[in-house]
C-alpha cells in the first residue's frame, strides 16, 4: 500500500493477514502446478476456502486493488500485487 506523505512515497509493510494471504496464494500455485502429474489430484477447495476467510478479515481500508483482485478471484494478480510491495 502506497500513500503520499509530504511529497514522498512511503511503502507500508504487509499486515499479518496480507502475509497469510500471500503464503496461501503460493500454496495454491504450487498445488495447481502439481495437478497435471498428481494422482490423486490435490483438493484445492480448502485453499480457496482459506483465501475467502482471509480476504474477509481484511479491514475496509485495505488497498483497493488488492481487494478487487481477491474478490474477483484474480489470484495471480493478487500475488503479484503483494509481492510488488
Amino acid at each position: 500500500m502506497l500513500f503520499s506523505l509530504i511529497g514522498s512515497i512511503v511503502e507500508l509493510p504487509m499486515t499479518k493477514t496480507e502475509e497469510e494471504i500471500l503464503e496461501t496464494l503460493v500454496t495454491l500455485e504450487e498445488a495447481v502446478a502439481q495437478m497435471p502429474k498428481a494422482n490423486p489430484k490435490p483438493d484445492l477447495r480448502p485453499i480457496f476456502a482459506r483465501l475467502e476467510t482471509l480476504a474477509g478479515q481484511l479491514p475496509k481500508d485495505t488497498d483497493r486493488d488488492l481487494l478487487h483482485y481477491l474478490h474477483r478471484k484474480s489470484y495471480q494478480k493478487a500475488r503479484a500485487h503483494l509481492e510488488g510491495r
